[in-house]
């Protein structure tokens, strides 16, 4: 008897020790929601990221046609496309493309240059185009859009 009440407490000892499928649910249950709290407040970062990026880019394919123009003046209309800057070497071929995927835009208005994307809905002059002279007050009105 004394036996048998001494295997029946090791018994109870083991047992307790391991996890119940109610509380692996419940840990689950808890990660997931912290997991989607850190999504809420990283995915408005991500889109003002890829702004900054393509206000970055912008800028120097702006910086870059502006040299260009001053070197080359040869040019028939003095605005220097893509395909100009890359041809002359002034330019990588595979940063032409804004976080979304779309080529930038060079527009010239005399000797002024000047450098857009169209953004993320992918259409030209709507709310959300990024210019290359954008200031930190538009990148936010543009990643809140």
């Amino acid at each position: 008897m004394r036996e048998t009440i001494l295997s029946i407490r090791k018994r109870q000892r083991f047992a307790s020790r391991g996890v119940t499928l109610v509380e692996v649910l419940i840990v689950l249950a808890i990660m997931a929601i912290i997991a989607g709290g850190a999504v809420a407040l990283v995915f408005p970062q991500l889109k003002k990221a890829r702004v900054k990026q393509a206000v970055l880019s912008a800028g120097v394919i702006k910086t870059t046609a502006e040299a260009y123009q001053q070197i080359d003046n040869a040019s028939s209309d003095g605005c220097p496309t893509l395909k100009d800057l890359i041809s002359a070497k002034q330019l990588d071929g595979k940063k032409t493309d804004d976080p979304w995927g779309q080529p930038f835009i060079v527009h010239c208005d005399g000797q002024a240059v000047s450098v857009s994307s169209s953004g993320a809905d992918r259409k030209e002059g709507t709310p959300d185009d990024v210019l290359d002279h954008f200031k930190d007050a538009d990148i936010v009105r543009v990643a809140d859009l």
